[in-house]
């Protein structure tokens, strides 16, 4: 009876899916479902996506050619309420029954309950798109709007309906554009002296070109250029409204013949209307009130300090140094009004991070007979100078099971009177491990805490003065910070200590300046003997070469088994074996063990030194976005970081003996030395109808020298993950084709592409269709496996390729994202058996995400 049910409900869920799926289940009989847009330009198609923005009806959206949205639409009833209660009342005593059942209340409710879930669906869905001659008409004419104002002034469009299917029809729009119209000359009729004279000195940056043909928007342009160079260079009282044009076009022969016209201001003099001619206003005075909030804007002033020209008005006592909010302020007295100067001084104060809703007003200056002085009296509310912040996560990883992460901060503003932030951060956590050797009780055998301290000062902290390279206008930063963790029974236990000194300044504003001037990072490994226990395959690989028959090695590296297998040993054995493996205590290794051997021990030796990191980085960041919501920008960041050569220089000079490798030691740490350099570029194009594709670039190398001959592992690529290749988990793929046979696998030296189409399904509901490519490899450092190593531009055929499918769900302050990837194109699988080995669901791989993965 229940398989019996079951069948029963899926044949009626398959039977109701179907019915919506007829697209024309909600269009009338004398209706047609609109399929297709064609715009003919001196007949021919074209495809041109800002062309076809202008019509105002569409065909439905949809996926693989099928309108999902348009069928979730058609699920819904229509008319729900009359339906629920037709339903309701269609048994004498249904109401009754469940009224003694439920409730009345509760058969009202239920009644609303469907209705909801009705609605819910048809606006998640889309309504069909019926073409109508009306919206035609009005696309026609918008067509016709859009040409005029791209220079076709004498343009011509028409349309026809086709009917196609039942119910269905396409439209073709046609358009005549005829011959374009050029800019020819340029006049102006400019009424103040000071206005024209502001023209005359900046016209050779007009937007409007003569020779170019006529485009509305240029025109819009020039609109705005003006205004913003009138209110940028001391006309106060100048608004947009005040500019118009003059477009000549009769019996010109196709040239547009044009007239910029400036009309004076409209002010009130004596109680009459009238025009009155621009003055050049300047700011004579600049008062700052930085305790201001509206419940004391009436208290007496009781602190005031000046500093080069600024007056400071406090309604207590003065908490900040002055030149700390002079600093600040880039409306300077003795300077003509600028608008970009208030712009400036409201995101200047806003990056500080001190203030809020800071307040920047202009008043004519009382004491000025020539009405041009302005004062501008900037008004600071302060925040709280104490807040506090917790955070607390899970996490899963190759040697974690299940974590849980806490962390809190302090953030003190104005630490030290000079809007400086200081913020003490704390974290920790705790976790159950995977580790094999790992024999306590204790579900949760992890632990981590850490500590930092980060100060922030709104200025380059530096011996000589930077503001003639980075002047106050470019939003300097310094941020001084220190860091130590210590971690404990996760792999091999570490303790890290870290201190930056990092400076920050934005040229314009699309370009970021990052400077590490000093990045050190000293990591100590506590726990080195359990190595083997945590990197178990590399642990397998070697005792398979133990244990091999022609392989001879002392009986005391060796263990005997519950089944009378022998197995080396950890950590006396396996150590042992490497050891004398490289002295000659064992014999009959084949020259292929041998080349696993000395992978395996330099993989060890790297992953379980201490690391001794003293850097200097530069990043490049050059993004064009305009807002979170805009879609079709790029962002390119070039990063380049040297390490290990100041400590190297200073070594040398100071005549430091090297130890028996050859390296410089600084208290028995080898310090690294290498050039680390990697480039990332995103674009993204918008589409239209929440259609985007978005690219990512990647490409990154660090190469050792000198005290080095391998990367650290913090420094090196990793390849894999729900932002990489989606197809390969963190640190499973590569190194080039060797599998990824180890729990890490990292390399210093990287090459990531990817792209994606991403679009909307219904409602806040989005998909994509994603390809991801790339692989690390080592190059220039000591590992030697062919497999593993990067020797000419044909090992890009060992870039792996991963694609699928993911669904996002946009929660408007994040985006949770759920993607599947598959192994489309695997090298580490033999020449010839790479293709789409992976692609079915027992071999994907499954991502969760927050937000985009580029």
């Amino acid at each position: 009876m229940r398989h019996l049910r079951a069948k029963i409900s899926l044949i009626l869920l398959t039977a109701l899916f179907l019915s919506s799926c007829n697209a024309v289940k909600r269009v009338e009989d004398d209706q047609r479902l609109l399929t297709e847009n064609t715009i003919f330009v001196n007949g021919e198609e074209i495809s041109q996506r800002n062309i076809y923005n202008q019509i105002y009806q569409e065909p439905n959206k949809t996926f693989l050619g099928l309108p999902l949205q348009l069928y979730l639409y058609n699920l819904a009833n229509p008319n729900p309420d009359t339906t629920y209660l037709k339903w309701l009342h269609k048994k004498p005593n249904r109401p009754e029954r469940l009224a003694s059942l439920l409730s009345e209340k509760q058969v009202v409710r239920l009644g609303n309950i469907y209705v909801n879930i009705n609605e819910w669906i048809m606006k998640t869905g889309e309504p069909p798109a019926i073409v109508t001659e009306g919206q035609t008409q009005r696309s026609a004419e918008r067509l016709k709007a859009w040409y005029w104002n791209n220079g076709w002034f004498n343009a011509e469009t028409a349309y026809e309906i086709i009917p196609t299917r039942k119910k269905r029809a396409k439209v073709n729009y046609f358009v005549t554009p005829k011959e374009p119209y050029i800019v020819d000359s340029i006049t102006t009729r400019i009424a103040s002296i000071v206005a024209d004279s502001i023209y005359e000195a900046h016209k050779a940056n007009s937007l409007i070109v003569p020779g170019v043909q006529y485009k509305t928007q240029d025109y819009g342009a020039e609109r705005e250029r003006l205004t913003q160079l009138y209110r940028n260079n001391g006309l106060y009282h100048f608004e947009q409204e005040y500019i118009s044009f003059e477009a000549d076009t009769v019996n010109t022969d196709h040239k547009v013949n044009t007239a910029v016209i400036i009309q004076n201001r409209e002010a009130t003099v004596d109680g009459v209307e009238t025009r009155v001619p621009y003055k050049v206003h300047k700011v004579s005075k600049v008062n700052i009130f930085p305790g201001y909030r509206f419940e004391n804007r009436n208290e007496p002033i009781t602190d005031t300090a000046s500093n080069e020209g600024y007056d400071l008005y406090s309604f207590d006592q003065l908490e900040f140094r002055p030149k700390a909010l002079t600093n600040a302020v880039f409306i300077t007295p003795g300077t003509i009004y600028s608008d970009a100067d208030r712009t400036l001084t409201y995101n200047r104060l806003n990056q500080l991070r001190i203030f809020r809703y800071p307040n920047i007003q202009y008043m004519e200056d009382p004491s000025d007979t020539t009405g041009t002085d302005l004062i501008a009296n900037v008004f600071l509310t302060p925040r709280q100078k104490y807040s506090l912040g917790f955070e607390f996560d899970l996490s899963q990883s190759n040697i974690q099971k299940f974590g849980i992460g806490f962390g809190g901060s302090l953030l003190i503003r104005n630490v030290f009177r000079g809007a400086e932030i200081l913020e003490i951060g704390g974290r920790g956590s705790i976790g159950s491990s995977k580790d094999a050797a790992n024999d306590s009780d204790r579900f949760f055998d992890i632990t981590e805490v850490g500590v930092d301290v980060d100060l922030t000062l709104p200025r380059i902290l530096f011996p000589i003065e930077t503001e003639r390279f980075i002047p106050k206008y470019m939003y300097p930063f310094t941020t001084l910070g220190v860091g130590a963790s210590t971690q404990t029974n996760i792999g091999l236990d570490k303790q890290s200590l870290t201190a930056v000194m990092n400076y920050r300044w934005l040229p314009n504003d699309n370009l970021t300046h990052l400077l590490d001037l000093v990045n050190i990072q000293y990591i100590r490994n506590l726990n080195t003997d359990n190595y083997f226990n945590v990197y178990r395959n590399s642990y397998l690989e070697l005792n398979q070469v133990a244990t091999a028959d022609n392989v001879n090695a002392p009986d005391q590296f060796y263990t005997i088994g519950d089944q009378g297998t022998r197995f080396l040993q950890i950590p006396e054995g396996a150590d042992g074996f490497l050891q004398a493996a490289r002295t000659g205590g064992v014999t009959g290794l084949t020259a292929p063990q041998t080349e696993i051997l000395n992978d395996l021990r330099e993989r060890k030796n790297r992953l379980t030194e201490d690391n001794l990191i003293y850097a200097t980085n530069f990043s490049y960041i050059l993004n064009n976005k305009e807002n979170i919501y805009d879609e079709d920008f790029s962002r390119l960041r070039v990063k380049v970081e040297a390490a290990g050569n100041i400590l190297a220089a200073v070594s040398e000079l100071a005549g430091v003996e090297k130890d028996e490798s050859g390296r410089f030691s600084i208290f028995g740490v080898n310090f690294s030395q290498y050039l680390k350099t990697e480039v990332d570029y995103i674009k993204h194009w918008d589409l239209g109808r929440d259609n985007v594709i978005a690219i990512r670039s990647f490409g990154g190398i660090a190469v050792p020298y000198g005290n080095s001959n391998s990367i650290p592992f913090i420094r090196s690529f990793f390849a894999g993950g729900p932002n990489d290749n989606r197809a390969w988990q963190p640190y499973s793929l590569g190194p080039g084709s060797s599998g990824g046979r180890n729990e890490f696998n990292e390399a210093n030296m990287k090459i990531a592409l990817s792209t994606e189409y991403r679009f909307n399904l219904f409602g806040d509901l989005h998909a994509a269709l994603f390809a991801d490519a790339g692989n690390i490899w080592n190059v220039f450092d000591v590992v030697e496996e062919e497999a593993s190593t990067f020797t000419s531009l044909s090992d890009l055929e060992e870039l792996a390729l991963g694609t699928g499918i993911g669904l996002r769900y946009d929660f408007d302050f994040f985006v949770l994202r759920f993607d599947v990837g598959f192994k489309t194109y695997n090298p580490a699988l033999k020449a010839g058996n790479r293709w789409f080995r992976g692609y079915n669901f027992s071999k994907a791989v499954f991502n969760v995400g927050i937000n985009y993965p580029f």
